[in-house]
């Protein structure tokens, strides 16, 4: 299958109503061309996963740019990063945001892309993210297992319909190589979508299999490069 596509084609992909996870660690590995591109799409009422809600001032940069656009219904991140609108919106109400704990959301995610039944943690318990909260997966509330005398919070796995990830290099085949820490929430993100995009800086013939960090099985789409 060709995987290499337009941006703009890429972008198209993505519709009205449907939840998006999007990697990135504030301004660091995050597909922000493909962002822009989402952006003037249009589209609306998108659930986004993600680490956080982006940085603040100066030109608006992945994420942020949607939010600021009011293209995002519903925020489901580790903080609210430092992006002042995400906090302004959440509390007039107009932005729907579901904070969860950063370890937390990278198993949840994780969960969902190997096809497990949750994780155990007992990160969030005596919190408001704790038992009674509402999980970021969309399956009700939060509740506690004991296991051997102690009690932890089961995290249930989240998936999405399109997973937008970056990579420093790709090859027509879909395999992906990420520099240093931009692999961030790139690596669990790309098996827990039901379509993968990978924005890379280059898109090469073929990647060394020993330097593969994300395979090629897992990605559907690749944009960016020379082409």
């Amino acid at each position: 299958m060709a995987k290499i596509t337009s941006i703009t084609e890429a972008a198209a992909l993505i519709k009205d109503g449907m939840t998006v996870m999007v990697g990135g660690f504030l301004g660091c590995g995050g597909p922000d061309k493909l962002m822009h591109a989402l952006a003037l799409s249009g589209v609306k009422d998108l659930t986004v996963i993600c680490n956080d809600g982006g940085l603040p001032g100066g030109r608006l940069l992945g994420v942020q740019e949607l939010i600021h656009n009011g293209q995002v219904k519903h925020l489901i991140a580790t903080h609210i990063g430092m992006n002042k609108e995400v906090g302004q919106m959440m509390n007039e109400g107009t932005m729907k945001v579901t904070l969860v704990p950063q370890g937390s959301l990278a198993e949840k995610i994780r969960a969902g892309g190997y096809g497990l039944g949750g994780v155990l943690t007992p990160t969030g318990l005596g919190t408001p993210v704790g038992v009674g909260a509402e999980d970021a997966s969309g399956t009700g509330t939060k509740e506690a297992i004991t296991i051997d005398g102690k009690e932890y919070l089961l995290e249930r796995p989240i998936r999405a319909d399109v997973a937008c990830i970056y990579g420093s290099v790709a090859d027509k085949y879909g395999n992906v190589k990420i520099h240093g820490t931009a692999r961030n929430f790139n690596t669990v993100m790309a098996a827990a979508a039901d379509t993968v995009i990978c924005q890379a800086d280059e898109v090469v013939e073929m990647i060394d299999p020993d330097e593969v960090l994300i395979q090629g099985v897992l990605v559907d789409y690749i944009v960016g490069g020379k082409n």
